[in-house]
């Protein structure tokens, strides 16, 4: 039996300080995995720069150079861990047999990559990394967290408990993932849908090697809001049933205010008044609110614009020569010209 060839996925946002370490780490696991016969020596590590503003791809670029094995895609711009992940897939789909995805932080355990592979040479498309704990998490965003998911399963959304963006794909999957055209894609919700024969393998998550966090808080926000209004039409519901129950309850206190009237104990009532009109114009605007947050997506949906657009791809390019024939980017080569394309 042929051994698989294996691409390992890394999206990089501002990962100067702990990508060489990255790097270093992956392809020491790469080696280990070839020379047990788990993968094809023809796998490759793939790394996807997301626009960012430091050394990030000069590191990339240099490191694809000296290593055969490392490959690059450029991003024109930011465009968010997911749709940099997603080009990353896309890429990578056509040179591989299985495919996993990874962050550049290092705060995935890389070993269990090996329990990945051995799940897919047990005919499993679809590997799941799962944590088994959150003891590294702040407060906050342990909590934050597991209610994020506990919204989710309560709005009909098949969500993996504890599970973000570290998992193993098959090429099959990455392929039918491909064919999900929405610019709103929430991966965390669509993998499941894709039905395959998939598994979980837990790990430990660690502490961040180096560098800063690259989601604060407003960003977190940004994604639970953009996984509930991509997979749920819920919150409409919700909010329609408060209009219905808010109807009914008016009704109620009209029959008992006209009882009042009729029997001559009406009273002013300035603040019950007040506190009826602030709280049902609160309520028309969150409502309004919600409303446009889904005509919002609609709005995008409907201009079809490409989720990412690639400004350097070095993963379809021809093996690099070995460093010591390879030009040095401080010694003012010019790189090759790259395919460009969108998706």
């Amino acid at each position: 039996m042929n051994e698989p060839m294996l691409t390992i996925v890394v999206p990089c946002y501002n990962e100067e300080e702990v990508l060489p370490e990255t790097i270093r780490q992956l392809r020491n696991l790469r080696e280990e995995l070839i020379a047990e016969r788990l993968v094809s020596p023809e796998s490759t590590l793939l790394f996807v720069d997301d626009g960012s503003g430091d050394a990030t791809w000069d590191i990339i670029y240099k490191a694809s150079l000296r290593y055969p094995e490392v490959k690059g895609v450029k991003l024109a711009r930011n465009v968010g861990h997911q749709n940099a992940l997603l080009a990353g897939l896309f890429a990578a789909k056509t040179r591989s047999d299985c495919i996993v995805s990874i962050d550049a932080d290092l705060q995935d355990d890389i070993s269990v990559i090996r329990d990945f592979v051995q799940k897919f040479h047990e005919g499993y498309e679809i590997v799941y990394g799962v944590r088994n704990k959150r003891d590294t998490d702040t407060f906050f965003k342990r909590h934050t967290a597991q209610w994020f998911y506990k919204l989710m399963r309560a709005m009909g959304v098949d969500l993996v408990y504890n599970h973000a963006d570290y998992r193993l794909m098959s090429r099959r999957a990455v392929e039918e993932l491909e064919r999900f055209e929405e610019v709103n894609l929430f991966l965390r919700g669509i993998v499941p849908l894709l039905g395959f024969r998939s598994t979980t393998i837990y790990y430990d998550r660690k502490e961040r090697f180096a560098g800063k966090t690259k989601y604060p808080l407003k960003k977190m926000i940004a994604f639970a809001l953009d996984g509930i209004t991509s997979f749920s039409i819920t919150p409409i519901r919700i909010i329609s049933l408060i209009g219905f129950v808010s109807f009914f309850v008016s009704l109620l206190f009209g029959v008992y205010f006209l009882l009042l009237k009729f029997t001559g104990h009406t009273q002013t009532g300035w603040t019950s008044l007040i506190t009826s009109i602030w709280f049902l114009g609160g309520l028309q605007l969150i409502a309004f609110g919600l409303i446009g947050e889904y005509i919002g997506k609609i709005y995008k949906e409907t201009k079809r614009r490409p989720r990412y657009i690639v400004d350097l791809d070095l993963f379809n390019l021809p093996m690099p020569q070995p460093w010591h024939q390879s030009p040095s980017l401080s010694e003012g080569s010019t790189m090759p010209e790259i395919s460009k394309h969108r998706s």
